[in-house]
C-alpha cells in the first residue's frame, strides 16, 4: 500500500490527513529549501540557538525537515538527530549528511510516539517553525513536549517556536475565523480553540493548531519544562517584537520559547 493511501483511521496519533499527505508529498521536500531560502525567522531562530547552545554535545531535532536548524549546528561540532514522520524530508537531510560529511543520524517517527529514544540522552532539543502545532489533539501535543522533555538530559536546553492565536486579527479573514473556531470549539467535541485547516501547497486540510501565550507557557511547565527565555516575535517575524510588554500576547506573531 502507498503511504499516500493509508486509511485515515490508521493514522498515527496526532497526525491529521493533511499532516500525512503533507508529509509524504514529494514536491515539499524536494524545494523545501528553496521555497523558504528567504524566510528571516530562520536567521532570527538561529542566532536564538546559537546564544544558547554552547558547549557542543547531542541535539534532538523534532520536527526536523530538511534540517535547516541542525546543519549549521553540525557544522560548529555538534551532533545531530534528525527526526520527522516524512521520508522524503528525511531523504534530503541523508543526502546532506552524505554531500558533507555531516554526523546527523535520521529517524523517521512521529513526535507523539517517540517511546524508542532513551530517557536522558540527549544534551539540547529543538521543535521549530511550529511543528509542535501540526499535532492534532491537545493530549498529544502534551505526549511529545513530555517526550522532549524525557529525552533531555538534567540541565538540557530546548528551544520551541509556535504561533499566536490571536494574531489572526491582523489577517484577511482572521476574524472571520476567529469567531467561528469559538463557536465550532464551544459546541463540537473534536474542535479545539486554536484549530485550523488549510489549503497549503497543493495539500488539502492541512492542520495547524495556534496557541495563546498563557496556553504555551501552561503546557511547557505541564510536561515538566522550566521556561529560561522567551522572544515575541514581531508581526513579519524578522526579529523581536519592540516593546512586548505593551499587548504583546496580542501583537505578537507568535514566540520562542527557551526552556531547561
Amino acid at each position: 500500500m502507498l503511504e499516500t493511501s493509508r486509511p485515515t483511521w490508521q493514522l498515527p496519533p496526532g497526525v491529521t490527513r493533511g499532516l500525512w499527505d503533507y508529509a509524504h508529498t514529494e514536491h515539499i521536500a524536494a524545494d523545501y529549501d528553496v521555497y523558504f531560502s528567504e524566510h528571516k525567522l530562520f536567521e532570527l531562530d538561529e542566532a536564538i540557538i546559537r546564544r544558547h547552545f554552547v558547549t557542543p554535545g547531542l541535539v534532538a531535532d523534532l520536527g526536523c525537515g530538511t534540517a535547516r536548524a541542525l546543519v549549521p549546528l553540525v557544522r560548529r561540532g555538534f551532533r545531530g538527530l534528525a527526526i520527522d514522520l516524512s521520508e522524503p524530508m528525511l531523504r534530503i537531510v541523508r543526502e546532506k549528511v552524505e554531500r558533507e560529511g555531516l554526523e546527523i543520524t535520521c529517524v523517521q517517527a512521529n513526535l507523539v510516539e517517540l517511546d524508542g529514544l532513551a530517557d536522558s540522552s540527549v544534551d539540547y532539543g529543538l521543535s521549530l517553525f511550529s511543528t509542535l502545532g501540526m499535532i492534532r489533539g491537545r493530549e498529544n501535543r502534551q505526549r511529545a513536549l513530555r517526550h522532549a522533555r524525557r529525552i533531555l538530559r538534567p540541565g538540557g536546553k530546548f528551544v520551541i517556536h509556535v504561533h499566536n492565536y490571536w494574531f489572526n486579527l491582523y489577517d484577511p479573514g482572521g476574524p472571520w475565523w476567529l469567531t467561528r473556531n469559538l463557536l465550532r470549539a464551544t459546541f463540537r467535541r473534536d474542535v479545539e480553540y486554536g484549530d485550523k485547516f488549510f489549503f497549503y501547497r497543493g495539500v488539502n486540510n492541512m492542520f495547524l493548531h495556534v496557541f495563546t501565550y498563557r496556553e504555551m507557557r501552561h503546557e511547557l511547565r505541564r510536561a515538566g519544562f522550566r521556561i529560561i527565555d522567551q522572544v515575541f516575535l514581531d508581526p513579519g517575524r524578522w526579529h523581536a517584537l519592540r516593546c512586548p510588554w505593551f499587548l504583546g500576547n496580542l501583537r505578537a506573531n507568535g514566540w520562542i520559547f527557551v526552556c531547561e
